[in-house]
């Protein structure tokens, strides 16, 4: 057996293992999904006022139980906004509705480290379930509340709502 064998050429040039999640059907470009398998709370719940009182627009949030978790596109459209700390995205929808998913709280203080950005690029095209970012749930419940908040930033005069707190699925619809 060489080295290359064992894998030590991957983990001396830290190659990173592609994330590949099956393709979502169906989703329309009104649609609306959870990010990832988790818990959707109560908004009011999350530690900070500025998502608790939705004072970026109308919100949700989800909570997760695994160590890691890959947060996904919530909408088809653009990928608009890529914070490279991983921490936060946002989501230009097909139908102009803006969304911004935020990975926990005060997160941006942890400047990328326990997040992995998974190849896609600020102004890409993304379709709902589009894997996004991995999230190393288990080492930044650590120090920060891992709520991870969902908000329409721009409804572009369309009536959403959000569903009420449940256990959700990647894909399944959230409004």
């Amino acid at each position: 057996m060489t080295w290359i064998d064992m894998g030590l050429f991957d983990k001396l040039f830290k190659k990173e293992e592609e994330v590949v999640l099956p393709a979502l059907e169906n989703v329309a470009d009104d649609d609306i999904v959870a990010l990832a398998d988790g818990e959707l709370i109560d908004i009011a719940t999350v530690s900070d006022p500025v998502f608790a009182e939705q004072m970026m627009g109308k919100s949700t949030a989800f909570k997760y139980n695994k160590d890691k978790v890959v947060l996904c596109s919530p909408a088809n459209g653009t990928l608009a906004v890529l914070f490279p700390t991983g921490h936060a995205y946002g989501i230009m929808m097909n139908n102009g509705v803006e969304l911004l998913a935020h990975c926990g709280v005060d997160t941006v203080n942890a400047k990328g480290d326990g997040f992995r950005l998974l190849g896609k690029k600020q102004g890409d095209a993304v379709k709902a379930g589009d894997p996004i970012v991995e999230i190393d749930v288990a080492k930044l419940s650590k120090t920060y509340d891992m709520s991870t908040m969902l908000i329409i930033t721009n409804a572009n005069d369309k009536e959403l709502d959000f569903i009420d707190p449940q256990k959700v699925k990647r894909g399944q619809s959230v409004i």
